[in-house]
């Protein structure tokens, strides 16, 4: 007989690529991992687990026992869901984990929402979209919050995962209260900004791809000489009239005092922000709670958000 949590195991393994990280991932040590697997190769009767002086691979065998124990886990996650659909009372924990911008700005709405749920318990985490994606995948979470630039998560998501879209976030100009451009009566010229100190995230961010491709269309900025992770870092310096910067809507949620918003003209580039779950657990009374209060924040947000796109901060 196969061992359930060792099936978990060999799946962990094949997702993180080592001994070491999938040891780093669970909390154990990498010598208890690897007795583990080799118990898991003793009952399944084959060699799993290629290993060698400085790597460990999977076997034909142990890729095809992989396929086999991931249909098993989600079917075991589908019968529970579907057990406990029938409970009355949405109950236990749920493990979300979100972009930074999001985390920050669903946060309120959702702890609003979900403390009527006495018996349900929440614990949001901050990480990048796409480990939180994989975070789900893996159940290490029970749903992420990932901002998707190019269509990519939603495609992603058609088979084992759930893509819930939430809202469309765009991008906004953002500039101090004392720059020309705060005028509301003054319409936003993008050839206008190209020669403006601007402030960037780090070359190869999504949001900072965008607005790279956004200014291209006008002949490009000069090069950006600030980089900064973090976008609340960003609007707190366009605050004290170091620059200006082009930033996701969601990122006024923070609360940043000195700006003046602007929208772009035409079609402005845009994320949209969705959440990620397993197909197997969206029936959980937990889950689909949870859900659908983010939906719930997410009309709130887009409706507190529209107003502030065309006033001072």
């Amino acid at each position: 007989m196969l061992d359930f949590r060792r099936l978990a195991l060999i799946c962990e393994f094949a997702r993180r690529g080592s001994i070491a990280a999938t040891a780093a991932s669970l909390g154990y040590s990498p010598s208890a991992v690897s007795q583990q697997l080799a118990a898991l190769e003793r009952e399944a009767g084959t060699a799993l687990i290629d290993r060698t002086a400085r790597s460990a691979e999977l076997t034909d065998a142990g890729r095809r026992l992989v396929e086999h124990a991931e249909r098993i886990l989600s079917m075991v996650e589908a019968a529970e869901s579907d057990l406990s659909a029938h409970a009355a009372t949405p109950s236990g924990r749920v493990l979300i984990t979100a972009f930074p911008t999001a985390a920050v700005a669903f946060a309120p709405a959702l702890a609003r929402s979900l403390r009527r749920h006495a018996a349900l318990t929440l614990r949001m985490r901050q990480a990048r979209s796409g480990r939180g994606m994989r975070e789900v995948e893996s159940g290490e979470v029970d749903i992420a919050l990932v901002d998707d630039w190019y269509g990519r998560d939603r495609e992603r998501s058609a088979d084992q995962l759930r893509a819930f879209p939430l809202l469309r976030d765009p991008l906004v100009l953002v500039v101090p209260r004392k720059h020309p451009m705060a005028d509301p009566d003054r319409p936003v010229v993008l050839a206008e900004l190209r020669d403006e100190p601007w402030m960037a995230t780090p070359d190869g961010e999504p949001s900072r791809l965008a607005v790279d491709r956004m200014l291209a269309d006008v002949g490009g900025a000069l090069p950006v000489p600030w980089e900064f992770e973090g976008l609340g870092t960003i609007l707190g310096l366009v605050a004290k009239g170091i620059g200006i910067a082009a930033v996701p809507a969601l990122a006024l949620a923070s609360g940043v005092r000195g700006i003046v918003v602007r929208e772009f003209p035409g079609d402005p580039p845009g994320r949209e922000v969705l959440a990620i779950a397993r197909a197997s657990s969206v029936n959980r009374p937990s889950v689909s709670v949870t859900l659908r209060a983010m939906h719930v924040a997410a009309r709130v947000l887009a409706a507190d958000l529209e107003p502030l796109r065309l006033a001072a901060r």
